[in-house]
């Protein structure tokens, strides 16, 4: 399977970058390639998207900068997303790794990764114009 890690610098400290970042309600500011809205539905996050609901589900609130979240589509499967935020100096680094799912071709691939890195570029601007 293909991968791609896409990274884009922050000028704002790792832990402001995770906090918001981690935090579900948050998504609508900074996904905006696909995600429309959020909603918490019991112990899940379901996220409103052009082709309907996805449920998305973050790993537990950690030190280390560990925005992993699994995607669950409508059709059954569940699409892990590893991401990290970490320090450089007094910005940050934050990093996605696109995979390559099995029925997606190379040009599908490349477009799924000019919307991560516009979203991570989204969040660059939501984070630096909080500052």
């Amino acid at each position: 399977m293909n991968s791609r890690t896409i990274t884009c610098s922050i000028n704002c400290l790792a832990s402001d970058v995770y906090k918001f970042a981690s935090n579900p309600a948050n998504v609508p500011r900074w996904v905006r390639s696909f995600c429309l809205s959020v909603k918490k539905n019991g112990d899940e996050w379901q996220m409103e998207t052009p082709t309907g609901w996805v449920g998305i589900r973050f790993v537990p609130a950690n030190e280390f900068g560990v925005l992993d979240h699994v995607v669950h589509l409508p059709d059954g499967q569940s699409v892990l997303n590893p991401m990290r935020v970490v320090a450089n100096g007094d910005g940050s680094e934050i990093m996605f790794t696109l995979f390559q799912l099995p029925g997606t071709d190379d040009h599908q691939f490349a477009r799924d990764a000019e919307m991560v890195q516009a979203d991570l570029q989204s969040l660059k601007v939501v984070m630096e114009s909080r500052k």
